[in-house]
């Protein structure tokens, strides 16, 4: 009897193999090799260097940047942006990119180069060119490099609005330092939205892409060869690769490369609202037929959309024909609008949806979207290392916080990082003045000098407490 049973488990587990190899067969599970072979020698490592660096940087561990779970985080170096790994010396971080044409232009991501002094990049045949940045993109997280040469091997640019769910995708980057390691997935998702304001206008590619460290501005490929998005971010608690990855829709990259090359910036649209997510007791209240839209909590004074007659109370369900589904769906679509378009915004009022046509503005320039050359500095930095944005009304009402505060979107240097600031904190005073917006802060902190400190108020989650943030002495 017990043999019998062993003779049945042993067939069973027989079975279960061949039905494996069925499947296996069944799909056919892609070849790379000739993508990779050809695509390759495109992409190219990225050296940033910052000059001067406080020293100390090098030994920031990187486990301080590890403590806040679930945060989302850019990957050229570890850290955060300008921290080298075990102390690289000068300050150099690493990213990758790749070279759109032959004659020198390469597309990476904006924290790759950001208030980099010098950027060198190396090729796959071992040449180490160095490299202008002609401009960069905060808000879209991408910069235009170029560097002097002819002759180079070029991506093929692909069409990103052609993505599904579930299509195979492949990385070609540098984690860690790795030169052309190559990392194969699916997409996850198309048209993802996610952390704050500085880059709400991206509708990011979700995959499962082996992303890393050093992957940051390196292409992501369809199995037809072509790029169609840009490596950029990981959701992560550890620090390393955790399955969910996003990268830049190479559509939305190459507008910005566009007008970066024709004007030396990027310009969005704007309508001028404040928005929220619409559950299903708002959508019961506002007798909408299903939950989903843009609820209108706020108008600009002024604003297109104020001139165009939309309420608050109004419900934005769609934007020039395209469904609005998430509130967070709606600034992608506005942001990628030509300033001057007029489009048709659905809206729901009063039980039932109407077209309001509406003049797109353009969104205000800050020193984000300037070009290297009128902007030769990192996109707001400040003496203290932090970069804050102001609080949505959203922010605001989810805190409970009314007058003063601004949210932390990025730590850029040595003193932010040494009082352990984090993305997501609340600077509610700098010394003993309430600061509402980020020029108020930026204005209150700008003459702090070298070997100075400044107090902070600090909130994070339920709890605020006082940071003091040293700004260290320059060194000869």
């Amino acid at each position: 009897m017990q043999r019998g049973i062993v003779r049945f488990l042993a067939l069973s587990f027989a079975g279960s193999i061949f039905f494996a190899a069925a499947s296996v067969q069944a799909y056919d599970l892609p070849d790379f090799t000739a993508l990779v072979d050809k695509n390759g020698p495109a992409v190219v490592n990225v050296q940033a260097r910052q000059n001067g660096r406080d020293d100390d940087a090098a030994a920031i561990d990187d486990a301080e940047q590890e403590q806040v779970p679930e945060i989302f985080r850019r990957f050229f170096g570890p850290g955060g942006p300008g921290v080298p790994r075990g102390g690289r010396p000068g300050g150099v971080s690493l990213g990758s990119g790749f070279i759109i044409s032959g004659d020198g232009y390469i597309l990476t991501n904006n924290h790759v180069v950001d208030g980099a002094d010098s950027v060198t990049v190396r090729l796959s045949d071992r040449r180490e060119l160095d490299a202008k940045v002609i401009g960069s993109d905060a808000q879209y997280d991408i910069a235009l490099l170029k560097v002097t040469a002819t002759g180079l091997p070029a991506v093929t640019v692909g069409d990103s609005k052609k993505l599904k769910p579930g299509q195979w995708v492949l990385a070609i980057g540098s984690p860690f330092g790795f030169d052309h390691s190559v990392t194969a997935g699916i997409v996850s998702a198309v048209s993802r939205s996610f952390g704050g304001r500085d880059q709400q206008y991206v509708p990011f590619i979700q995959t499962d892409v082996a992303i890393n460290r050093g992957n940051s501005g390196g292409p992501l490929f369809n199995l037809d060869g072509e790029v169609v998005g840009i490596n950029s971010q990981i959701l992560s608690n550890t620090g390393g690769f955790m399955g969910v990855s996003f990268a830049i829709p190479i559509d939305t990259a190459m507008s910005a490369v566009k007008q970066i090359k024709d004007k030396g910036f990027v310009s969005r649209g704007m309508i001028g609202v404040q928005i929220q997510d619409v559950n299903r007791e708002l959508a019961q209240s506002l007798g909408l037929p299903r939950t989903g839209g843009a609820l209108v909590n706020a108008t600009t004074a002024g604003s297109a959309a104020e001139k165009a007659g939309i309420k608050v109370g109004d419900v934005i369900v769609s934007f020039a024909g395209v469904d609005v589904v998430h509130s967070s769906d709606l600034p992608p679509l506005v942001g990628a609008t030509a300033p001057g378009s007029k489009v048709d915004v659905g809206v729901f009022r009063d039980g039932k949806t109407q077209m309001i046509p509406v003049t797109v503005a353009e969104l205000t320039r800050d020193a984000t979207a300037q070009s290297s050359a009128a902007s030769p500095g990192a996109a707001g930095s400040n003496p203290l290392g932090m970069v804050v944005d102001d609080m949505t009304a959203e922010q605001r009402q989810q805190l409970g916080i009314k007058d003063e505060g601004v949210v932390v979107t990025r730590i850029t240097g040595v003193p932010a990082r040494r009082a352990a600031l984090q993305p997501g904190d609340i600077v509610l005073m700098v010394g003993k003045q309430k600061v509402k917006t980020a020029a108020e802060f930026n204005n209150a902190v700008k003459g702090v000098q070298p070997g100075e400190s400044v107090m902070l108020l600090v909130r994070r989650q339920d709890a605020s407490l006082f940071v003091a943030v040293s700004v260290p002495k320059k060194t000869d």
